[in-house]
């Protein structure tokens, strides 16, 4: 593809922003520019939020079907086109072409489950105790969301809040990472072409960021933000609209532990963990980031791994004999690269990888052994191809290491099935997955515990996010 969408999109309008100024879309694996992205002002930002605001009584007065013919159509688009998707997500993202088609087929899924969630919003009717009224709970849309997506999953991340917000009857502005703008891009105009209305979905990409998501959250229209990013930016945008009591659903940061019982069996545990590590290069808030192995398993489990992750072939993620393409920037590679160095300079031993690779933003599978829990390593979320394996002896103080972080997104434990159910419900995280390496799915409620975030995204839980409840007391 060489034509992208690179245009702010207001009131159902492609257009420059207001200064006629742009910002460089780059492609990681080879530094070469995709495209020149417009740049959003503040005024272009609470332009679109305006128009939001404008469309907003129309389409939470539009049938539930009606809006649910919109999300279905979105859904037969993306699976019509889904190489078209993927193939934009590895030139801006970096990713494998796997994991670009994995996620393609991820994210259009959101579309289809909340065409089903929106036809079916529960309610409720009753008699009072003391019955002297009829109590009936209606829920309606919340209003003007202002969604904030990262790059990482650039797609996933979008389509996870766009579809319960317009199956809620929610009208929106989408503010995407600077890094990944042209699949947001993609997205919207695949909505615009499956009859959203004028107004009822914008993209702006405002430079610097800061400001101007600040402005939007304080327009007295913005309801709602929904928020996935790092737990850092989640605290300040917290804070932001705290100032304005704007409602929040937040998805941040994780520090996932994988948990290898005694008793495991160690192949089926390796296959789990390269899949929970290296799903997206391991740039995932789900990626495993912690390998806690019992010491009766460490060093088999240790080599196995290293096969598994040794047999990756690095390269452009367009080339798909490549399964680990590049890392979103050269300084996100530089950030992995950096805490391999101070891993190594605290104890760690590198028994795969470790380098960085010429022509792009490229890191080698690295395992790590000998790493002690508490180094810096093992409280930083990695964002990266990178492994850390810490050994124990006992379970209870494996459960405590697990739980021995501000996050609590997500664990993975792996063992004989009793004990692996035992240890993960006395797991801190918001979601555990037994005896295997993937989790998400649109109809489970994804989201965390503690610092890693407020509220949840998909299954029944995620439209809830998008609609206030309403209490209507009549007489008996």
């Amino acid at each position: 593809m060489t034509n992208y969408l690179s245009d702010l999109y207001i009131d159902g309008q492609w257009r420059a922003g207001s200064e006629g100024k742009t910002f460089a879309v780059l492609d990681p694996s080879d530094g070469s520019e995709l495209a020149q992205f417009a740049i959003a002002t503040e005024a272009d930002c609470l332009a679109a939020v305006d128009a939001a605001d404008r469309a907003a009584a129309g389409w939470a007065a539009l049938a539930p079907r009606a809006r649910s013919e919109i999300l279905r159509s979105a859904f037969d688009i993306l699976t019509a086109e889904r190489e078209v998707f993927a193939e934009i997500m590895v030139r801006e993202n970096g990713k494998a072409f796997a994991d670009a088609l994995g996620e393609a087929d991820y994210s259009k899924e959101f579309f289809r489950w909340f065409a089903e969630e929106a036809v079916r919003i529960p309610g409720d009717f009753r008699m009072s105790p003391a019955g002297d009224k009829r109590i009936i709970v209606t829920r309606q849309p919340i209003g003007v969301s202002l969604l904030v997506t990262p790059w990482n999953f650039p797609a996933a991340m979008a389509t996870r809040k766009l579809a319960p917000a317009l199956a809620a009857g929610c009208t929106v502005v989408l503010k995407p990472a600077r890094e990944t703008p042209l699949t947001a891009a993609y997205v919207v105009r695949v909505l615009e072409r499956a009859g959203v209305p004028a107004g009822v979905v914008n993209l702006v990409t405002p430079v610097p960021t800061g400001p101007a998501v600040a402005a939007m959250i304080h327009h007295p229209a913005v309801r709602k933000l929904s928020f996935t990013g790092s737990t850092e930016v989640g605290r300040i945008l917290l804070q932001t609209a705290a100032e304005s009591v704007v409602n929040t659903s937040m998805e941040l940061g994780g520090n996932a532990p994988f948990l290898v019982l005694q008793g495991a069996n160690v192949a089926g545990a390796v296959e789990a963990a390269v899949v929970a590590k290296m799903r997206n290069g391991g740039s995932a808030c789900t990626s495993a980031n912690r390998f806690y192995v019992h010491s009766s398993l460490a060093a088999e489990f240790s080599e196995q791994l290293v096969a598994a992750m040794g047999a990756y072939t690095v390269g452009p993620g367009i080339d798909t004999a490549n399964k680990l393409g590049s890392l979103v920037s050269l300084d996100e590679r530089d950030k992995v690269a950096d805490l391999v160095s101070t891993a190594v300079a605290e104890g760690a031993r590198i028994v795969l990888g470790g380098q960085k690779l010429p022509g792009g933003a490229f890191y080698q599978p690295t395992v790590l052994t000998d790493v002690k829990h508490g180094s810096t390593i093992n409280q930083t979320e990695i964002f990266g191809p990178v492994a850390a394996i810490v050994t124990f002896d006992n379970e209870d103080d494996a459960i405590r290491m697990a739980n021995d972080t501000i996050f609590g997104l997500i664990a993975y434990v792996y063992g004989e099935p009793d004990a692996a159910f035992r240890v993960a419900q006395r797991i801190d995280a918001g979601m555990v997955a037994v005896n295997r390496g993937v989790i998400s799915d649109p109809a489970a409620p994804f989201g965390g515990m503690k610092q890693s975030g407020l509220g949840r995204e998909g299954g029944s839980e995620g439209i809830l996010e998008f609609l206030e409840e309403k209490y209507i007391a009549i007489a008996p």
